[in-house]
Order: structure tokens, then C-alpha cells, then sequence
């Protein structure tokens, strides 16, 4: 049986051309890149060359490119190094960010190092303006700390807004972007942020390294110890080969970035589609539906009451089908997903996250809508 794969927001098929890319240093160039003879010089030759490279792509300098071994630990380093490099008091960040960023700012606030609020949503997720605003208003000069577009049910934040909003209150924008790097075109010199975070493996790079962005105007002292590895920022000898493939990935993204937002676009609108002729009753947790306001990667699906559905997931995957899934907790018998919690999804009702990528065909598509509509006895 070949396995349909619809779980790329959580981590995406390797790209062979950057597989490629990466061979050579995993075999050939294995010269430590902060040794001074030949072999090293040549590999840190290479690691330039993709912060470069990566640096022109976002339209900022290779300075302000720091690798990182993926999201998380670019979040807890941009998070916890600015709260103490600048002495700040306050976080900013809202219930539906990812766990690498809420735990870190739970975490902060345990510490006693910094008090955290959390902005107000509306009933589909999305970030209150004016809630954000208040917060700022009381609470000047803090970091606010808010994704670009939510791993769960894709709503997308306009950066623009909030950085506005943070540049009037002196506060410090940080945006956890690994969900739209290599998906949609970052300009650095005009988005109004301070830090940023990635992760190859979201692209079709390799798992095990990232990068974060941080403007040379708001420079933050080390999270990690050690060498003086990347730029004095994180000590540690560089994922030389992740380096190599984190970069390729991001060109390959770039180059062919508008046809592939085409093609998977088609693939979402397809299952939408389909999904309401075959579900009744079917619905789209967030703004996953809205193509204009929500990632093209990802379509959470909220699936009418029905005792199949604490088994649905196990359903799915019995018949060849990888995705995600989450439900809103209850009563606390269940982690669920918090995201859905946040957003008051009913109980009773299924929720199944599918994310696409350049790989999958419409004909998967319809296969995993025939198995939906199978479970809940409707013919597709």
C-alpha cells in the first residue's frame, strides 16, 4: 500500500536536489569550518556562502543570519536573550502560538524574569489589534512575540500591523516564520520586526537546523556558550552539511516559490471543495478556508459529531494516510490541541489538520476525501 503523506506543516519530504547539495560535506568536506588550514577553510567558505545566499534572499545582511539547530531554539534564544540583554519586564504573545514560544515565555514568567500577557483573539483566531494596542499602551518597551501564520489552522498575522503598533510603544517584534520561510517572500529592510525564526525541514531541507534573524540595531547577547561560533552568537561547531541544505532548500523555494503556491493552492481548494460535497456538515476550524488569509499549506477540517472520531486519526493512518489532528480539550481528560481550545471548537466534533506540499497530486487528494466520507457513511 503506498502511503498518502498529508502532515508537511509538521516536517517535509527532503528535497533530492538538496540532498545533493549536502553529500559532498557530509563525505568529502569535513574539515572543522573554525580550523585555520585548508579543510576548514573550505567549509567555512561554504557556511559564508549560504548565509549569503540566504541573506540576499530576504533582503538583509549575511550579519544578521545566525544558524540555529532549528524553530525552537531560535525562538528560546531570541525570547530569553532580549528579555535579558535589554532588562525587559513584559512579554506580550497570545494562547495559540506554538509551544517553542509559549512554554519559553511560561518559563520566563516562572522564573520571575518577566511578566507575560496573552492578546485577545476573535472567534476565529485571529489576533485583536486594539487588545494588542491596550497592552502595549500599559506596558511599553516590551517584546511582543506573535507567528506569522499559525502551524494549526493556518491564520496568517499581518507583521505589518503589529510592527507598526510595536515601533509606536518602543517595543521589540519578534515572529516565529517557520511556518511561512520558503512559502512566501520575507523583505527584511521593510518588515517592521526585530527577530525572526525559521527551519529548513519546513521547505524540504534537512531536520536539525535553522536560522534566526536579528536586526543589527537590536543586537542580544548569547543564549548558548561555548566557541565563538557564528558570529559570537552560539557556541558549537556549525551543522555544516544542515547549513549547506538549509540554504539550497531556500533557493530552490525562492526560484520556484509562485508555482508552487499555484499548485498546492489547487490541491486545499480541491479538498474544500470536495469535502463539502461529500461531509455534510464538514467546516474549517480558523480561517484555513480562506485562501486570502490563511497559509496555502494547510487545511484543519472540523468533522461533524460522530463516535468514530477519537478513532479517526488511527482510521486514517490504517489506510495508508499520514495527518494531524487535535481536538479542544475536555474537562481535562485530553491534552487536545490548544489551539482549538482557544478558539472554543465543540467537543463532540472531529478535527484533522492536512498540510500539502509541491509532492502530493490531486489524485491523493481525492483518495483521503473517499475515506472521510466512508467514515461518515456518505458516499463520495
Amino acid at each position: 500500500m503506498k502511503r498518502i503523506y498529508l502532515d508537511n506543516a509538521a516536517t517535509t519530504a527532503l528535497d533530492p536536489e538538496v540532498f545533493e547539495a549536502m553529500k559532498p560535506f557530509m563525505l568529502e568536506h569535513y574539515g572543522n569550518p573554525s580550523s585555520t588550514h585548508a579543510h576548514g577553510r573550505d567549509v567555512r567558505a561554504a557556511i559564508e556562502s549560504s548565509r549569503k545566499k540566504i541573506a540576499g534572499l530576504i533582503n538583509t545582511s549575511p550579519l544578521e543570519i545566525l544558524f540555529t539547530s532549528g524553530g525552537t531554539e531560535a525562538d528560546n534564544t531570541i525570547i530569553c536573550s532580549t528579555v535579558q540583554t535589554y532588562d525587559l519586564k513584559h512579554i506580550i504573545t497570545s494562547p495559540v502560538e506554538h509551544h517553542a514560544v509559549l512554554h519559553t515565555c511560561e518559563f520566563m514568567e516562572k522564573q520571575g524574569r518577566a511578566k507575560v500577557s496573552y492578546v485577545a483573539l476573535d472567534s476565529e483566531g485571529n489576533i485583536d489589534l486594539e487588545n494588542l494596542r491596550e497592552l502595549l499602551a500599559g506596558n511599553p518597551r516590551s517584546l511582543v512575540t506573535l507567528m506569522h501564520a499559525n502551524n494549526e489552522i493556518g491564520n496568517i498575522t499581518d507583521l505589518q500591523a503589529v510592527g507598526d503598533l510595536c515601533s509606536e510603544y518602543d517595543a521589540f517584534f519578534h515572529s516565529d516564520t517557520v511556518q511561512t520561510v520558503g512559502h512566501y517572500r520575507h523583505d527584511m529592510k521593510s518588515l517592521p520586526l526585530q527577530f525572526m525564526s525559521a527551519a529548513a525541514h519546513k521547505f524540504h531541507g534537512p531536520k536539525g537546523v535553522g536560522f534566526m534573524y536579528i536586526n543589527k540595531e537590536s543586537k542580544i547577547n548569547p543564549y548558548m556558550q561555548g566557541g565563538a561560533q557564528e558570529l559570537n552568537m552560539r557556541g558549537g561547531t556549525e551543522n555544516v552539511y544542515g547549513i549547506i541544505g538549509i540554504a539550497k532548500a531556500m533557493e530552490i523555494a525562492y526560484e520556484h516559490m509562485d508555482e508552487h503556491k499555484k499548485y498546492i493552492q489547487g490541491l486545499k481548494d480541491r479538498m474544500i471543495t470536495k469535502l463539502r460535497e461529500s461531509v455534510p456538515g464538514v467546516s474549517f476550524n480558523g480561517l484555513s478556508a480562506d485562501p486570502d488569509r490563511s497559509l496555502y499549506t494547510v487545511l484543519n477540517v472540523c468533522l461533524p459529531e460522530n463516535d468514530q472520531n477519537d478513532f479517526l486519526l488511527f482510521t486514517l493512518d490504517m489506510n495508508g494516510i499520514s495527518a494531524s489532528g487535535g481536538s479542544a480539550c475536555s474537562s481535562g481528560a485530553s491534552k487536545g490541541s490548544h489551539v482549538l481550545d482557544a478558539l472554543k471548537v465543540p467537543t463532540g466534533r472531529g478535527a484533522v489538520r492536512f498540510s500539502f506540499s509541491k509532492f502530493n497530486t490531486p489524485e491523493e487528494i481525492d483518495l483521503v476525501v473517499d475515506q472521510l466520507a466512508s467514515v461518515y457513511q456518505v458516499n463520495a
